[in-house]
């Protein structure tokens, strides 16, 4: 299996583009590089948080007014 690279233009705001290039020199490696293993974590951190949600699918929904009843925090009138 041949590891092939597809292109696409990104369009960066001027300040990010600036740390994407001093980091990327300060690390010697290509900001391409750097794009590439940071969209890799976030996919990661995606697939973590599904897998949690799945997790806990069967938990019961709670008010935010019930979980603040439970801690003794609601405001008494």
């Amino acid at each position: 299996m041949t590891n092939t690279t597809k292109r696409s233009t990104i369009y960066f705001d001027p300040a990010v583009h600036c740390a994407f290039q001093l980091k990327a020199a300060g690390a010697d490696r290509s900001i391409s590089a750097l794009i590439n293993d940071a969209v890799k974590l976030a996919l990661i951190e995606d697939v973590e948080d599904l897998s949690a949600f799945g997790e806990r699918d069967a938990e019961p929904n709670l008010s935010f007014e019930d979980v603040v009843e439970a801690m003794g925090l609601l405001c008494q009138s």
